[in-house]
């Protein structure tokens, strides 16, 4: 793997800003807007995953990268359950909850791959950045 040497680099951290576009703007369609609530629990969950992994990047160790991409990769399935909620209570179509899901499903995918490799270095004494 060719070294990263900003987050903004890092394919996950991509996914996840994607993703906080998509449901920015389907929060803007006030669908939600009874529940402000939930809105803020969705937009803090799918923020928690860009900022996690871009906080854990700049921590500078492997292991500690590694905790908050455990972090950022729990925030995808707190937002999932939220997103459920949403479509529950009818704020969400069966498509738009299963493209969302979708798209939480590959961030966790590539989160988790990523940590599987920092692990693998890990033990070869080799760091991730800096």
């Amino acid at each position: 793997m060719a070294s990263i040497k900003r987050f903004e680099e890092i394919i996950s951290w991509k996914e996840a800003r994607v993703l906080n576009a998509l449901l920015r703007e389907m929060i803007k369609e006030k669908r939600f807007e009874k529940n402000y609530g939930l809105i803020s629990q969705i937009e803090r969950s799918a923020g928690s995953i860009m900022d996690n992994i871009a906080e854990g990047f700049e921590r500078g160790s492997n292991k500690e990268f590694i905790q908050f991409l455990y972090i950022a990769k729990s925030s995808c399935g707190e937002l999932r359950s939220q997103l459920y909620r949403a479509f529950d209570d009818g704020y969400l179509s069966k498509e738009e909850i299963d493209l969302v899901s979708i798209c939480c499903i590959k961030i966790s995918s590539l989160i988790y791959k990523l940590i599987e490799y920092l692990k693998n270095t890990e033990i070869k004494g080799q760091k991730f950045n800096k």
